[in-house]
């Protein structure tokens, strides 16, 4: 059965959905923001500023998608930053759950969504 393939990644998965229906129920608090902007800037790696551009981290990489334009939901920047979307790498293995929930949270908190 395939599902028993990816039994491994589940525990993970199930964590970060956790931490973001957490964030969504209790809103992010200004730690969250200030980490999720920090790793957006400097933390992750490699950092999301350079490909991606966000006016609030002072960020105008043009590899990937305008953030300020795209306004992606947290849920939307938390999926791509656990799978991956096209030229943009997994963060899973470098970024804990509580980690990809700060950075999803800020970017569109930032994005304007």
């Amino acid at each position: 059965m395939p599902w028993r393939s990816t039994w491994p990644e589940r525990p993970r998965l199930l964590a970060g959905l956790a931490a973001l229906l957490l964030s969504a129920q209790l809103g992010a608090t200004e730690a969250d923001l200030a980490q999720g902007r920090a790793l957006f800037r400097e933390g992750a790696q490699p950092p999301c500023s350079l490909c991606h551009s966000l006016r609030d981290a002072g960020a105008s990489g043009a590899i990937g998608p305008n953030l300020d334009q795209l306004r992606p939901s947290a849920e939307r920047v938390a999926a791509a930053l656990r799978g991956g979307v096209g030229v943009m790498p997994s963060y899973a293995a470098s970024l804990d759950a509580e980690q990809i929930a700060a950075l999803a949270a800020y970017v569109s908190q930032a994005a304007g969504r």
